[in-house]
């Protein structure tokens, strides 16, 4: 593994753990790892079924000319998450927190690039490609133990990570729903945020793709003809759902599942696509954040649900708590779902 993973170690966790007289929290009972030497055998001798990973960057956003911020949404998060109850509901001690992969040099040279130039951009574009290395070489590793990925932050580029690993690891193509106001399929002119879908269909690793809730007012003729074009690749719009009402949100949803569970699927939430959540693209319009946790549920319990990714959150020092709030309860409808699916809590 490459020493770019920062584990997340019980000093990290004791900083952050806000212990109270009667209560027991999710972070007393969460597993970390001592060691990075061995991973892939650490993780499997394990008796945990998920592993949180952070992926604190903005680099392929910057590079799809996006509003940065979106690698504070890990360290958000996991101040929330490590203080929210451990009761029968949230299953703790099923859940490792490994770290975050550290991006601070490309962060660094990130800093220095001007994105009004196009060569600034092209620069940008070849760091998403190193990134895109390390997080499917991380991913691959989590999967191949056995284990289901639960991967927080950073921008949308980082889908093309998750399912490269999962795809190696599981050695077939894998399918994604992808919960967003874009499709992320646009053209492959060098690795950024909105093309991570695109490049892993081109490179065999993503077989059948679902968009769910794409914003007309933003996706293009070209795309929609794409989408139209290819039987493995299908969309319901969020005018369609919410605006029109036809057809329903739940219908649709089952359709979606029906296009991609036939074989391992990855879940992506794009907090673009949530009404009023400060991410890269923030929306006026969107799900709620009570849908997108039902979506989280309804695809989560699927036995052959294999990770999933939430990403494009960018919080500010002013929402950084609601940010966290968000995502965790994310994570943990992610984390029932799934557990309950033989336990009637």
């Amino acid at each position: 593994m490459d020493n770019n993973l920062i584990l997340f170690t019980t000093s990290k966790l004791k900083k952050l753990l806000k212990k109270r007289p009667g209560e027991s929290k999710f972070g007393e009972h969460i597993r970390t790892l001592n060691d990075i030497s061995n991973i892939y055998e650490d993780l499997k001798t394990l008796d945990v079924e998920y592993v949180i990973l952070g992926l604190p960057e903005d680099v392929g956003v910057f590079a799809n000319y996006g509003n940065t911020g979106t690698s504070a949404a890990w360290d958000a998060t996991i101040k929330v998450l490590l203080n929210i109850q451990n009761n029968a509901f949230t299953h703790a001690d099923k859940v490792l927190i490994l770290g975050h992969l550290n991006f601070e040099k490309v962060l660094e040279k990130l800093s220095k690039l001007d994105q009004n130039k196009a060569k600034d951009i092209e620069k940008a574009r070849k760091l998403v490609s190193k990134i895109d290395a390390e997080v499917s070489n991380c991913i691959y590793q989590i999967v191949k133990a056995g284990k289901k990925p639960i991967i927080v932050g950073g921008g949308h580029n980082n889908a093309y990570g998750n399912i490269k690993g999962a795809s190696l690891a599981l050695n077939t193509r894998i399918n994604v729903v992808n919960f967003d106001a874009h499709s992320d399929f646009r053209k492959e002119e060098g690795r950024h945020s909105g093309n991570g879908f695109k490049y892993a269909y081109s490179e065999g690793f993503l077989k059948k793709y679902f968009i769910f809730g794409l914003h007309e007012n933003y996706t293009s003729m070209d795309i929609f003809k794409t989408l139209d074009e290819n039987k493995n690749l299908d969309y319901t719009t969020f005018e369609a759902m919410k605006i029109r009402k036809k057809p329903p949100l739940q219908g649709e949803m089952l359709r979606a599942l029906n296009h991609i569970s036939e074989n391992y699927f990855g879940i992506e939430i794009d907090c673009d696509a949530i009404q009023n959540i400060p991410s890269s693209a923030m929306t006026p319009s969107g799900f709620s954040v009570e849908e997108t946790r039902q979506f989280v549920s309804y695809f989560g319990k699927d036995e052959k649900a294999t990770y999933l990714h939430i990403c494009e959150a960018a919080p500010t020092p002013e929402t950084e708590t609601q940010v966290g709030k968000l995502i965790t309860y994310l994570i943990t409808d992610f984390i029932r779902a799934h557990a309950n699916r033989n336990h009637s809590v």
